[in-house]
């Protein structure tokens, strides 16, 4: 029933947005749904001022809830993903940035892979000051040691845009894990200390093992060095990473969360885009084509909750099908179920559109 009423919500967003648009898949970085707001009334619009939509999201519900809960994190929504609609998306945070130390935390992607292009992403990185990081895989690929990994970005495009740091190039550090069941502690890589503030850019898409990656897994999986990682698909275990049991390994990937969010005491935003939603992550570099059209960018200061948000969006759209499988294939939702158990979120939100 909760799952009826997250959809029932939803539709009426994607109604509001979508009535007059192109609905095709667009190309990766490139697609554009509807204008970006300019207007700077719009970018910082606050909740009780948004537009009549909300409105009928209250009598319908939002994310898992039965209404509109004013207490709910907040979920901005641009349907524009252009370079303007994600600097928009990220001003409607109003989010106080230091002048220096800005960590952007995003996927540098196989080769082949629905990587966010630099062209997409370029603006943003340069109004916040910010270093692309990343860390080595614990798969093999062109980014399981860090000189393949930094060619990989340059020739992505990343090192032309800003500074490209391998946060585990010296190792490991340990992050304590509280209110978990699966760990006790976290590995991420070394240079996780050396940034003051994290900017969480994700690309929302499927994923072969997780269901979906978005926030939560860009926060756990993303910012675990390559020892990290194998120790979030083990469970805990420290056994093998790929034998390990399925939800051990998707709750281990919320309490991973945590333990950064936990870290970083609220000196964290999170940004999904959500073009080119394959079944297949970007560490895959022969990806399942999209099946579906892009939808749009997605921003907040809750990782649950924006995840939520796009997992809601998907579940509404009309050619959403393959991921909706692919996700629930894998028992996806249960990332989110754990996630706001631990207290890394919340899965009843607003949704906020700042489109004109």
């Amino acid at each position: 029933m909760k799952r009826l009423t997250a959809i029932c919500g939803v539709l009426l967003l994607v109604a509001s947005l979508w009535t007059g648009c192109s609905g095709g898949a667009a190309s990766s970085g490139e697609s554009q749904s509807a204008p970006a707001s300019s207007s700077p009334a719009q970018e910082s619009q606050a909740p009780e001022e948004s537009s009549s939509f909300q409105q009928e999201q209250a009598e319908a519900g939002t994310g898992e809830g039965e209404a509109v809960d004013e207490e709910a994190p907040v979920v901005y929504m641009t349907t524009s993903i252009t370079p303007e609609g994600l600097m928009a998306i990220y001003q409607a945070l109003g989010a106080q940035l230091p002048e220096e130390g800005v960590a952007v935390k995003i996927s540098t992607g196989e080769t082949g892979s629905n990587y966010l292009r630099p062209e997409l992403i370029g603006d943003l990185v340069t109004a916040v000051n910010g270093t692309i990081v990343e860390c080595n895989t614990a798969y093999g690929g062109d980014r399981a040691s860090t000189a393949y990994h930094l060619q990989l970005a340059e020739d992505h495009g990343y090192t032309a845009i800003a500074d490209v740091d391998i946060m585990d190039a010296e190792g490991s550090m340990t992050l304590p894990v509280t209110g978990g069941t699966r760990l006790t502690e976290n590995y991420v890589g070394s240079h996780f200390a050396n940034y003051d503030y994290y900017v969480v850019l994700s690309h929302f898409k499927g994923h072969a093992m997780a269901g979906y990656g978005g926030a939560i897994k860009n926060i756990s999986i993303g910012i675990a060095s390559a020892d990290g990682k194998a120790h979030i698909h083990s469970g805990g275990t420290g056994g093998n990473m790929w034998s390990g049991e399925q939800d051990a390994f998707l709750e281990s990937m919320a309490e991973a969360g945590k333990s950064v969010v936990d870290a970083l005491d609220g000196n964290i935003l999170y940004i999904n885009v959500m073009n080119r939603l394959s079944v297949d992550c970007d560490c895959d570099g022969s990806p399942a084509e999209p099946d579906m059209h892009d939808i749009g960018i997605l921003a907040s200061f809750d990782p649950v909750a924006v995840d939520q948000a796009c997992v809601d969006l998907v579940y509404a759209a009309e050619d959403g099908a393959s991921l909706v499988q692919r996700i629930e294939s894998r028992n996806g939702l249960l990332t989110l179920e754990h996630a706001e158990e631990i207290g890394l979120g919340s899965r009843t939100y607003s949704l906020v559109s700042i489109d004109e």
